[in-house]
């Protein structure tokens, strides 16, 4: 491996870290449930899940996951 390409590597950790670095803006992720598959949407500031739950509360175990899986990488206000 070349030298550049270990200065990269070592860079990129660095910024995995700093997880403050990353701004979502959309994305769409497939949660596999104990049932069933579900996909949740979160797009300008808001999540969206295909779950029953979810439509009826605006926030599910799925949406919850995910604000947990991204802690620290979208804001407050923004978390289902």
């Amino acid at each position: 491996m070349d030298y550049g390409m270990i200065g990269k590597i070592e860079k990129a950790k660095r910024y995995a870290e700093e997880r403050k670095r990353f701004h979502f803006h959309s994305f769409t992720v497939t949660v596999d449930g104990d049932n069933n598959s579900h996909v949740v949407k979160y797009e300008n500031g808001e999540w969206n899940c295909d779950c029953d739950f979810f439509h009826t509360r605006g926030r599910c175990v799925h949406t919850m996951s995910l604000e947990t899986v991204l802690e620290n990488m979208i804001p407050e206000q923004q978390k289902a």
